[in-house]
């Protein structure tokens, strides 16, 4: 299984020379047999892998008021052991919003690591970031233990201030289309 989360590492085209450097570490990070999945909350180890899935409509995202972060955040979860971070993915689509994964890219768009804030504060992340079609005129169905609401952001009205500090170098890459 490390070999392909390699592999899905890999096939990330970055977007500038921080996340050429986010892959460079991440891939040194899964060639060096590091546990690379949680295996006891909160964040045992202390760096574990998340696939954040974002759905996308247009110029429109889905974002959850997390409640343990305390943020807007995409959806997603961590990564199970044996685990491929796109099952994990669909797993957590159908747990968190009761719907099935229809994934616009088969790669993650996106890779991060970053350091965890709110009732969980103190772990790094390092996160894949897939995306998923939405649809803005379904009602959702979603994991209300997880999530205080959850609400669709036109691109240009995402609260930055309150999501994850990668957020904005995503939606650049979502919505840049001279990016690759």
């Amino acid at each position: 299984m490390r070999d392909q989360i390699a592999k899905e590492v890999d096939s990330i085209v970055p977007l500038d020379e921080k996340e050429r450097t986010t892959i460079q570490d991440v891939l040194a990070w899964i060639g060096s047999g590091a546990e690379l999945c949680r295996i006891q909350k909160p964040a045992t180890p202390n760096k574990h892998l998340v696939s954040y899935f974002v759905l996308v409509d247009g110029e429109y995202v889905l974002l959850v008021d997390h409640i343990a972060a305390e943020l807007w955040l995409p959806t997603g979860g961590h990564v199970e052991p044996e685990e491929h971070p796109q099952d994990t993915v669909i797993r957590e689509a159908r747990e968190e919003l009761n719907i099935t994964a229809d994934f616009l890219l088969e790669s993650p768009l996106l890779v991060s690591s970053t350091t965890t804030v709110g009732k969980t504060a103190g772990h790094t992340d390092v996160s894949l970031w897939y995306t998923l079609r939405g649809d803005r005129q379904l009602t959702l169905d979603f994991d209300k233990s997880e999530f205080n609401i959850i609400r669709w952001f036109h691109k240009d009205d995402i609260p930055l201030d309150r999501t994850d500090p990668e957020m904005g170098r995503f939606i650049k890459k979502l919505y840049c289309s001279s990016c690759f």
